[in-house]
C-alpha cells in the first residue's frame, strides 16, 4: 500500500508541475477551490493520514492552513508598527518578523498545500504552535514522533528542520507541506513573482525591500527549507 501511494504522489507532482498556475494563486492573491482550508487533493491525502494517526491515539488537528495575501499583509503590517513604534530601526524590525513571519506573497499557506498540526489528544493551552511543546513530555511530542515515521506515506513533508546548518525561518516542527503539489508552487514563486511583492503600497517597509534583500530573503528564507523537498 505504501509503495502503491508514493508512486500515486510522484505522478501527481510531475503532471502538477506540467500544468499552468495562475502566478496570483501563488502570491496569495487570488484561492484555488477549498475543502476544509486546503486544496481538496490535500485535504483527501490529510483525511487519510488523519485517520491513521488517529488508530494509535494521535488526534491530528490543523490550526492553519491556506492564508490569503490580504492575512498575511495584516499579520507583516501589525508586527511591522509594533516593532518600529518600540523603536527597532525598519531593517531590524524585518529581520525580527522574519524569524517566523513570511513576508506577504511568499507563504506557502497561500498555496493550500502547507499545514500547521498539533496533537488535539492532549491538553492544550497558550501559543499551541511553540517547538517545545512538540519534544520530550511536550502535548504534540507523540505526534511529531508519528509525523517523522509516517507523514511522507501521505505526501507531507516538514519544511523548516531543526538541521543546526540550516538559516531562515526558526524551525517549526507543526508545519507539514503536501509536496506532490507544493514543488510547482515553489518553482513558480522563485523563479517569476517574488519581484512582484514591493510594488505593493499598503505594504509597511516596502522601501527597505531591495534586490539585495530579495536575493537574500529567497536563498535564506524560501530555499533553505528541507532538502527533500527539491527532489
Amino acid at each position: 500500500m505504501k509503495a502503491l501511494l508514493k508512486a500515486l504522489f510522484l505522478y501527481v507532482s510531475m503532471y502538477t508541475s506540467a500544468q499552468n498556475i495562475d502566478p496570483l494563486l501563488v502570491l496569495g492573491k487570488t484561492s484555488p477551490p477549498l475543502v476544509g482550508s486546503m486544496q481538496e487533493e490535500v485535504y483527501e491525502a490529510y483525511e487519510l493520514m488523519r485517520q491513521a494517526a488517529a488508530k494509535e491515539g494521535i488526534d491530528i488537528k490543523v490550526v492553519s492552513a491556506h492564508r490569503s495575501y490580504n492575512r498575511q499583509r495584516e499579520i507583516w503590517n501589525a508586527k511591522y508598527k509594533t516593532l518600529t513604534l518600540q523603536g527597532l530601526p525598519a531593517k531590524d524590525a524585518i529581520q525580527e518578523i522574519i524569524t517566523y513571519s513570511t513576508l506577504p506573497g511568499t507563504s506557502r499557506h497561500h498555496w493550500g498545500t502547507d499545514i500547521d498540526i498539533i496533537d488535539n489528544a492532549n491538553p492544550q493551552s497558550g501559543d499551541v504552535l511553540l517547538a517545545e511543546k512538540f519534544y520530550g513530555d511536550g502535548p504534540s511530542s507523540a505526534l511529531r514522533s508519528w509525523m517523522n515515521q509516517h507523514a511522507a506515506d501521505f505526501g507531507f513533508l516538514e519544511v523548516y528542520t531543526d538541521h543546526p546548518y540550516r538559516k531562515g525561518f526558526a524551525h517549526e516542527p507543526w508545519h507539514y507541506t503536501y509536496h506532490p503539489l507544493s514543488k510547482a508552487y515553489l518553482e513558480i514563486l522563485t523563479n517569476h513573482v517574488i519581484s512582484e511583492i514591493a510594488k505593493d503600497e499598503q505594504l509597511l517597509g516596502r522601501e527597505f525591500l531591495d534586490a539585495e534583500f530579495f536575493k537574500s530573503y529567497t536563498a535564506e528564507h524560501i530555499l533553505d527549507i528541507n532538502p527533500i523537498l527539491f527532489d
